[in-house]
């Protein structure tokens, strides 16, 4: 391909589909006001079937903390409950933890993940 060439964008092919969707649902649309409703319903009920059956990608998903968890004096002999990735702060991580003699209570530790 030559530099001056550029590709042709997703979004562009994504227009195209849509125009041409379309205008075969409202030639379906034309020829029967009920094959048209039946036409939408099959549509959704595959684009619905299609986005359940598509896997999900396991490289956005934050690695688990490791045995290294942190700890203080407070978390000693907490029940580890769970780890998630702090929003907005890269390689921060919120532990959370459950003493024994508090079940209905929740420690919270952020540190930085490991």
């Amino acid at each position: 391909m030559a530099a001056s060439e550029e590709e042709p964008s997703r979004a562009a092919g994504g227009c195209v589909l849509v125009v041409l969707g379309g205008a075969a649902l409202a030639g379906v649309w034309a020829a029967s006001a009920e094959a048209g409703v039946l036409a939408v319903w099959v549509a959704a009920g595959a684009a619905v079937w299609r986005a359940a059956r598509r896997p999900v990608s396991v490289s956005s998903a934050p690695p688990p903390p490791g045995e290294d968890r942190p700890s203080c004096r407070e978390c000693a002999g907490h029940d580890f409950i769970g780890a998630a990735p702090l929003e907005g702060e890269k390689g921060m991580w919120i532990f959370k933890s459950s003493p024994p003699d508090r079940p209905n209570h929740t420690h919270i530790h952020i540190a930085e993940g490991r």
